[in-house]
């Protein structure tokens, strides 16, 4: 796999640190996850993949646990605010100086520069303050935020992978580790950035949700089907919106694409309520008219196109979930079918694969300094 080879410490944090790790994880990373002690179990859901050591880092003992895991790790990913790391003595400056090929990954809310560098967020916040949010809603109606996709995992988990992609090439050159600073209100202003860069463009309005893909265009929407589910309409180009008004039985001299645009919409709404969900995409199978069925989640890794792709597997419970992407020829994903990792699980082996005696080990556990689960405990 692409990362086979590559250390990673995970300190454990919230939706993006996580997700972080396990596209690492994924690519063939070995991901430790750093658990605090005292927590017997933590629901993550994102932790395919991944091995978890229970150490306390506020004793000077765990912080010298970490210190020698560091010198051989590849990567640090940590999710605490400013400052949190240096007081334990194991921000950047003390483990590049031990380390300096280490990628030192610190993913974050607002940054660790600004005066709001210190202050707790969620994404809807963070997608405030990126300018993103403005931009999301309906006409006349207030800003909502979708789930928490934008901000956590688009701006932040996604963005952080990348940053550790690239700053591991960079030190194939150059022999060097580096500190990345990624946050998700910077992450998710620079996925909108077509927002800025596309301003000649009616892409969106100047008030929210009148332009083309905000929700004011009538021929880039969902519509209701009969049975309560729904389809997605993207006729942009004028050669898809003609196939459009083809399916619908509509006239293109009567409904022109840029003419009466709540009439038209209108118009679509009742005749999408016509028929099935079923019906309309057997309608709209041959015709290109960038017209898909919304298909539920629940049963969205049974639809063909993703069955034949082969976009999804289950995962150790029976469940359906993503594949790793993008998909690569020569050294592709294998994403683990474990969901669930007990906290503390690999804390022993761990360990010992990081050069700690058996001595060290037994003082460690004595002392409560690291935890292992005791059913998995060998000593």
């Amino acid at each position: 796999m692409a990362l086979h080879g590559i250390k990673v410490l995970e300190l454990s944090g919230l939706a993006p640190v996580p997700f972080c790790g396990m596209i690492l994880a994924d690519f063939g990373a070995d991901v430790i996850r750093v658990d605090k002690v005292g927590i017997q179990n933590i629901d993550d859901s994102l932790c395919r993949g991944k091995r978890s050591i229970v150490i306390n880092i506020k004793s000077q003992d765990g912080v010298d646990i970490i210190k020698k895991m560091s010198k051989q790790a590849d990567v640090l990913i940590e999710p605490y605010r400013k400052g949190v790391m240096e007081k334990l003595d194991v921000g950047p400056d003390v483990l590049l100086k031990d380390n300096p090929r280490l990628i030192y990954a610190r993913l974050t809310g607002f940054g660790h520069h600004g005066p709001l560098s210190q202050r707790a967020g969620h994404d809807i916040n963070f997608l405030g303050l990126s300018g993103i949010l403005s931009k999301l809603g309906r006409h006349g109606e207030k800003p909502y935020a979708p789930v928490n996709l934008l901000g956590d995992f688009a701006g932040g988990g996604l963005m952080c992978a990348l940053g550790i992609v690239m700053a591991l090439y960079e030190r194939t050159i150059s022999g060097q580790g580096q500190v990345i600073d990624a946050n998700m209100v910077h992450g998710a202003a620079y996925l909108g950035s077509f927002l800025w860069l596309y301003k000649r463009l009616p892409i969106t309005g100047e008030q929210r949700g009148t332009g083309i893909l905000d929700g004011g265009a009538p021929w880039y929407d969902t519509y209701e089907t009969k049975d309560g589910l729904y389809m997605s309409v993207g006729a942009i180009e004028s050669q898809f919106y003609k196939e459009l008004l083809h399916g619908l039985h509509l006239d293109l001299n009567e409904n022109p694409q840029f003419g009466d645009w709540p009439a038209l919409r209108e118009r679509f709404t009742k005749i999408f309520k016509t028929k099935t969900q079923k019906e309309w995409s057997e309608i709209f199978e041959t015709r290109d008219a960038c017209v898909m069925p919304v298909v539920p989640l629940e049963v969205v890794a049974h639809h063909e196109h993703n069955r034949v792709s082969d976009s999804f597997f289950e995962d150790s419970d029976g469940s359906s979930v993503p594949k790793a992407a993008p998909k690569l020829s020569r050294t592709p994903a294998k994403c683990d079918r474990t969901k669930s990792v007990l906290t503390g699980q690999h804390t022993e082996e761990v360990l010992n694969q990081f050069g700690f005696t058996e001595v060290e080990i037994k003082k460690y556990m004595a002392t409560g300094v690291v935890e292992q689960l005791p059913n998995q405990a060998k000593l």
